[in-house]
């Protein structure tokens, strides 16, 4: 059928099919940023709650150190402000996809309408 249409048509079907894709990739890190985000809230959460006097150890690696408990927290805390940040830049990103996946789908359904039907 895509050799009936119009090479116009078919780059336009073509760009919808990478909008689509890129919609799905953006959709997936934005998710994998939310995981990090819930885990960083999870581990904030925890180190609030210990005692000051409570031995922390931090992972790097495969080897635990020992961490000082205010300044895990305050490397916890901008972890998690850094994730925020890139959460809203894919959140753009995504709108942004969309509005132009709804612009082309529109265009397409326009020009789709305007193509005469083959055999008829």
């Amino acid at each position: 059928m895509s050799g009936e249409l119009p090479p116009q048509i078919q780059n336009q079907l073509a760009q919808l099919q990478q909008l689509q894709q890129q919609a799905q990739a953006v959709m997936a890190q934005k998710g994998q940023i939310e995981g990090l985000i819930r885990e960083t809230e999870a581990a904030l959460k925890e180190l609030e709650k210990s005692a000051d006097d409570a031995v922390i150890y931090k992972s790097v690696g495969e080897l635990l150190f020992k961490a000082d408990k205010q300044k895990l927290i305050d490397e916890l805390k901008e972890r998690k402000d850094m994730n925020e940040i890139r959460k809203k830049n894919m959140a753009n990103q995504e709108e942004r996809i969309q509005g132009r996946f709804t612009q082309l789908q529109e265009q397409l359904k326009m020009a789709l309408g305007q193509v005469p039907p083959k055999g008829g």
